[in-house]
């Protein structure tokens, strides 16, 4: 389909420009923008954007809006989560800052763990923080970590069951070595997220104390 239109059309854009340019998002409906004058109008499975001619660059033999076009189409389109989720994505291949709040998060659901964290009024954490002992030995990554109060927070996806052994040791490094550590899964984001909020601020609450009320500041 994308061949196919091609002759018709200025640029492939939004969630489509996005997969062409490497972004793990689903590229359909496929997203085009087209003079004002174009005959081509929207119909299933094809989302046309009419606009003067924008930056356009060929990806993989096709033409896309640019990455910095795409993103801001995207910010006006989709929920604030879902932009953040593929900014990461762009900050690690490599394409650029696009927000903000932008980090090398390693899947979508550590991204919105950390989306659901920092809208509900908690500190922003660091993301993917290599963790050691007194003795300077590496003892495990966090995905989401609070310096100040030792606290880890983990994101437990698919593959967890697979390696679970090795969770559960590193799990144990960490705990001897001084550390707090939190793991959520995606049915915990999804059906207890007030749940997910209340666990991580009672941690920060414990170093802070009982009169800790949040801020966005980093702890």
């Amino acid at each position: 389909m994308l061949r196919a239109l091609q002759p018709k059309l200025t640029a492939f854009a939004g969630r489509t420009a996005a997969w062409l340019h490497g972004l793990d998002v689903d590229p359909t409906p496929v997203e085009v923008v087209v003079p004002p004058g174009s005959g081509l109008r929207s119909r299933a499975g094809l989302e046309v954007h009419r606009a003067r001619i924008p930056e356009v660059v060929m990806v993989r033999g096709l033409p896309a809006t640019t990455v910095p076009r795409t993103f801001n189409d995207l910010k006006r389109r989709l929920p604030t989560v879902d932009y953040l989720v593929l900014a990461d994505q762009a900050l690690r291949l490599g394409l650029g800052r696009y927000h903000e709040l932008a980090e090398r998060a390693e899947s979508p659901m550590e991204t919105r763990l950390r989306w659901l964290l920092i809208a509900s009024g908690l500190p922003r954490p660091q993301v993917q923080v290599d963790l050691h002992n007194s003795n300077g030995r590496f003892v495990g990554r966090a995905d989401l970590f609070f310096p100040q109060a030792r606290l880890a927070i983990e994101y437990d996806g698919a593959n967890h069951r697979d390696r679970l052994i090795d969770d559960n040791r590193r799990q144990n490094a960490l705990i001897n070595a001084g550390y707090r550590l939190l793991r959520f899964t995606a049915p915990d984001l999804t059906q207890r997220p007030g749940a997910v909020v209340a666990l991580v601020r009672a941690g920060l609450q414990e170093y802070r104390g009982q009169g800790w009320q949040g801020q966005r500041d980093a702890v």
